[in-house]
């Protein structure tokens, strides 16, 4: 299964039929530019797309777009506190584009210590992938894969935003700051990915 967040609207691929506003069965490729349309030019919230070949499926989506792979982690101090930048006035997750030769482990280190400065920051196990839609200046269509991983800090904090990148921000959050303060001035997958982690922690 494959969740997809375009324009905070949510598309999910999946082997069989979700209970979502809309639901297509997956005939050929015009079936997924079908299902963009909808979400971009109408009021639905949430499509699902499904056919038993999810991954012929997946392979062909992507097709529509030009992929991006991005990295980033969800950082938390001893007593559990989870750390945040605020950019364009949402808050966010450090994460950011992969360079070249880059490993998607060493990429999330980077980007954190760029976007915090916070040093010395140690990966622990990843997480999982999520997709996001987005258009450029130039009209292209992206897919952004972000990569996500655990980490751990316990050090002096020296976390200050990286304001040339737009961020104006950094704080550490408790999880109640987490459900009323982020949660709801975040973007979807950023919830998404933290609720994800915080069902594996509580297994």
């Amino acid at each position: 299964m494959y969740k997809v967040f375009v324009n905070e609207k949510k598309l999910l691929i999946s082997k069989k039929p979700e209970n979502l506003e809309k639901v297509l069965n997956y005939e050929s490729f015009t079936t997924l530019e079908i299902a963009l349309d909808l979400l971009q030019n109408t009021s639905a919230s949430e499509l699902n797309v499904y056919g038993e070949k999810i991954d012929e499926i997946w392979e062909e989506f992507k097709k529509l777009f030009r992929i991006i792979e991005a990295a980033g982690g969800i950082v938390n101090k001893p007593n559990g506190d989870t750390l945040f930048i605020r950019r364009l006035g949402k808050w966010d997750l450090p994460k950011g584009k992969m360079e070249k030769g880059e490993s998607r482990e060493e990429s999330a280190i980077r980007e954190i210590e760029e976007e915090t400065n916070l040093l010395n920051v140690q990966l622990r196990d990843f997480i999982n992938t999520t997709y996001h839609i987005y258009i450029e200046r130039n009209g292209d269509r992206v897919l952004k894969h972000t990569h996500w991983f655990e980490m751990f800090f316990d050090g002096e904090d020296t976390s200050k935003p990286q304001l040339e990148e737009g961020i104006t921000e950094v704080a550490w959050k408790n999880t109640i700051q987490i459900e009323n303060e982020v949660f709801p001035n975040t973007f979807q997958n950023i919830k998404l990915i933290i609720k994800e982690f915080w069902d594996t922690k509580s297994k």
